[in-house]
């Protein structure tokens, strides 16, 4: 391949070489990297199947599919997406407040936030079982005025599951509307476009990627939760029992392969959703590129 110089005169193009870095190369990294993800990740996941893999395939699909596993699946994987869409969208504007206005107490808020990672999910549960319940703050009203029980039913569950992960909503989506140049709304203002415009056109396209990471995130953090829905969920088979809990009753029972089985179903379900959101998001993106 040859380039032409300025005075006329033609000479080859030497390929360009990576530079080295300061960090060590691709090949350490790349080794490390596995080697991390094996010990801490794969392996253990591995011991799932592995344990399940002593009832048979019979004794793993008895398991499984049992009326009361399944009805904990569909409690379980039903609030997880109920509390990520609810999060999904008043995290978006709990971020919205906190970028774009400036108020007394500001701090404060923004504080608040980040409390469901610094509480123990235990006392998280008490608190919420404590303050919903027919005699508590909020859930004696709600009993008396709108005949409405939240502890100890699924509603109450899902509750727990929102506080728990509004703040990956909120931290995620937070630095991506900062960065968002407040220019190209008042361009699309001027061009005559409306609120509901601006925000479809300018802003969504923008945080989409950013809302995908944080439902993933609050619904990831939701399927596995167990401290703080223990408590406010009543705990009845059927009713209000979540996959976590039945896998600790199957423990007490000595009953480990049966928990492994239920174990792995909640891994593939788990990974099945995520990776069908990544893919949603990576999609999201290469549309992005096109479109610029």
């Amino acid at each position: 391949m040859i380039a032409a110089n300025p005075a006329g005169a033609q000479a080859p193009v030497r390929p360009r070489r990576n530079r080295p870095g300061v960090l060590p190369g691709f090949g350490l990294s790349m080794g490390y990297s596995v080697f991390y993800l094996c010990v801490l990740v794969l392996i253990p996941l591995a011991a799932l199947p592995m344990k399940s893999a002593g009832l048979g395939w019979g004794g793993f699909w008895e398991t499984v599919t049992s009326p009361r596993v399944v009805a904990s699946y569909q409690l379980t994987f039903g609030a997880s997406l109920l509390a990520a869409f609810v999060n999904l969208v008043f995290g978006s504007i709990v971020a919205w407040v906190l970028v774009r206005y400036r108020f007394a107490g500001k701090q404060i808020i923004d504080a608040l936030v980040d409390l469901p990672f610094a509480l123990p999910t235990a006392v998280a549960g008490i608190a919420l079982t404590a303050l919903y319940a027919q005699n508590g703050w909020l859930g004696k009203p709600l009993q008396q005025w709108f005949d409405l029980k939240v502890a100890f039913t699924p509603l109450g569950i899902v509750i727990a599951l929102i506080f728990i992960g509004l703040p990956f909503v909120v931290r995620t989506v937070q630095p991506v509307l900062e960065d968002v140049e407040r220019e190209l709304e008042e361009a699309a203002a001027s061009l005559g476009a409306g609120r509901w415009q601006t925000l479809r056109r300018v802003l969504l396209p923008a945080l989409l990627p950013a809302l995908s990471t944080g439902f993933a995130l609050a619904f990831a953090r939701a399927v596995g939760e167990y401290g703080s829905v223990v408590f406010i969920a009543g705990n009845m088979p059927m009713v209000s029992e979540i996959t976590p809990l039945l896998i600790i009753v199957k423990l007490e029972q000595f009953d480990y392969a049966g928990a492994a089985a239920i174990a792995t179903v909640m891994l593939a379900i788990s990974f099945v959703l995520l990776l069908l959101i990544n893919l949603l998001q990576g999609w999201q993106s290469r549309r992005g590129g096109r479109a610029r």
